[in-house]
């Protein structure tokens, strides 16, 4: 069993460096402004049991569905212009070009957060930064992911004839209910299984060289695992919600990739602000205070290697249901969260 990752691996120099060494991921980086941090902007630093600001339930589903809505509207309003839907290349291209905006503008939003409330546990460690080993295969991800996920939701859902007018707006409500608490049931096991067996983490363990992650590093990942990430857990959920005889159109699909983004990134910005994942299934999973805090998958990399736990991304609710749940938690505890400072995704 390794006792941990390999010291300096995570070391990041490039933002320093001769501009003429960069490549075309160290220009997107700092031309898109989604490094996790300003180099010339201070961090601010709080104390384990300093107060901490709150977001309120209502501003994540405000922020996700604004954003998910908006290239929904474009197409809807290009039917109503011509009377037909766009042809299905431009449809993707669309999708595509929206789900790389929504992801730009959340790292973005979640580096501004970081220089406002600092990070968990920064009075210790600072937050890792882009590796100079990993920019080219991080960028790679990031292309990937926001094109692939589009891709296969075109492929699998899409129907020519159906404008987002049409879309199944009750059966979208429990979709989006049902659909991370789903996802998330794969990607535990997944998850966990990668962990306790030899031969997968092997393809784990280069994303657990960050013991304190950014948004940036959500697909810092070998490729077997980015293909799991991207296509086969999402797949594994649809195909589950079809089944049980869910429509899941394009449409809703697309509002269930936006919740489930958003996550992915909130979860690794170790941002210190409390807060739990955005989930129609809320009301549900806080019977068994089983939802997803950002510290509960902070520690999962800071505390753990490959003997770890809190493996959920989306809920704690397999992990409470499995025994894996990390029950010590530093600095997101309900008694220090100061109710006075709400933040507003929309006005950050």
């Amino acid at each position: 069993m390794s006792s941990g990752p390999p010291r300096n691996v995570m070391k990041s120099t490039w933002r320093t460096a001769d501009k003429k060494t960069w490549g075309i991921a160290e220009w997107t980086f700092t031309i898109l402004g989604i490094s996790p941090t300003n180099m010339n902007q201070d961090v601010p630093v709080f104390k384990t049991t300093d107060k901490l600001p709150y977001i309120p339930d209502s501003a994540g589903h405000i922020w996700i569905l604004t954003h998910a809505a908006w290239p929904m509207i474009l197409q809807q309003l290009y039917c109503w212009y011509y009377g037909r839907n766009p042809a299905t290349p431009l449809v993707f291209a669309l999708y595509a070009l929206a789900y790389t905006i929504n992801g730009i503008l959340e790292l973005r939003v979640l580096k501004r957060m970081g220089h406002k409330y600092g990070f968990f546990d920064g009075e210790h460690h600072k937050r890792d930064q882009v590796p100079d080993t990993a920019t080219f295969q991080v960028w790679q991800s990031l292309l990937t992911t926001s094109n692939m996920r589009p891709l296969f939701t075109l492929f699998f859902s899409y129907k020519s004839s159906q404008q987002p007018i049409h879309a199944n707006w009750l059966a979208m409500i429990v979709e989006a209910a049902l659909y991370g608490v789903v996802l998330d049931f794969y990607f535990y096991w997944y998850h966990r299984v990668m962990h306790e067996n030899d031969g997968l983490w092997r393809y784990h363990r280069t994303h657990h060289l960050t013991k304190h992650p950014n948004a940036l590093l959500t697909l810092f990942a070998g490729h077997e695992q980015e293909f799991f990430d991207i296509f086969g857990i999402p797949m594994l959920t649809y195909l589950t919600l079809r089944l049980i005889g869910l429509p899941m159109g394009f449409y809703e699909w697309w509002v269930c990739h936006q919740y489930v983004v958003w996550s992915e990134l909130y979860g690794h910005c170790g941002v210190r602000v409390w807060s739990t994942a955005p989930t129609l299934a809320a009301p549900f999973l806080r019977i068994w205070d089983a939802e997803i805090r950002t510290e509960d998958h902070d520690l999962h990399h800071r505390k753990g290697w490959k003997d770890s736990f809190n493996y959920g991304k989306q809920t704690m609710l397999w992990d409470k249901a499995f025994g894996t749940y990390h029950t010590e938690v530093y600095e997101q505890r309900r008694e220090l969260i100061d109710w006075s400072r709400p933040v507003h995704l929309i006005l950050e």
